[in-house]
């Protein structure tokens, strides 16, 4: 029976973007791996303490940091809603990072137990950073998280981008309505599709 580690960050309960790609990734995963077994942590109803001095000095002694890292082990598969704040993830995600990230236990580890996993991030935003775009430069959640996830824990780390989530509300935005329209169908395809691919996966 694999187990599915999903984890939300958005602030907004309803309405969110990255959200609703990840509950879609979540039903795909079920349909197809009934038996598998789902752990959810919503970082913005249930926000972590941040790591502090006695936290960062016991490593994986520390109860909760043990506790996150053996959840994100014991995970055959991770997914992370990631929306895109002032540039960058939400602060309760980076909360979530720093603790289960240990490292000389599951980071910066030749042999680490993260190694290989499959985590899919979700990075939904309200504008574009896509190569081209006039604002590329301001893209650091995509770059943090592929760094942090590959580089550090050794994972497989692979990306859903809906992008234009502003264009409903913004009436600057407008004309970009069905480019974000376009943009969510991709996702939401993307998401099951994934979801199922890594389901059958864990099934054979």
């Amino acid at each position: 029976m694999a187990t599915l580690l999903h984890i939300d960050s958005a602030v907004f309960p309803q309405g969110s973007a990255s959200r609703d790609i990840t509950a879609a990734f979540v039903q795909a995963w079920q349909e197809q791996h009934p038996e598998g077994k789902v752990v959810y942590r919503d970082l913005a109803a249930e926000p972590l303490p941040h790591l502090d001095f006695a936290a960062v000095s016991a490593g994986v002694d520390n109860p909760l940091r043990a506790e996150l890292a053996a959840e994100l082990e014991a995970a055959d598969a991770v997914l992370i809603g990631a929306p895109m704040y002032n540039f960058t993830i939400p602060s309760t995600l980076k909360a979530w990072l720093d603790p289960v990230i240990v490292v000389g236990h599951n980071a910066g580890v030749p042999d680490s137990p993260v190694a290989g996993t499959p985590v899919t991030v979700v990075a939904s935003r309200g504008g574009s950073y896509a190569p081209g775009t006039p604002r590329e430069d301001f893209e650091f959640v995509q770059n943090y998280m592929e760094k942090v996830l590959t580089g550090m824990l050794g994972a497989e780390v692979d990306f859903i981008v809906p992008e234009l989530t502003l264009a409903h509300s913004r009436p600057e935005m407008a004309e970009l309505i069905p480019l974000a329209e376009a943009s969510r169908t991709k996702s939401l395809d993307e998401a099951s599709e994934k979801a199922k691919a890594l389901a059958v996966r864990f099934a054979a």
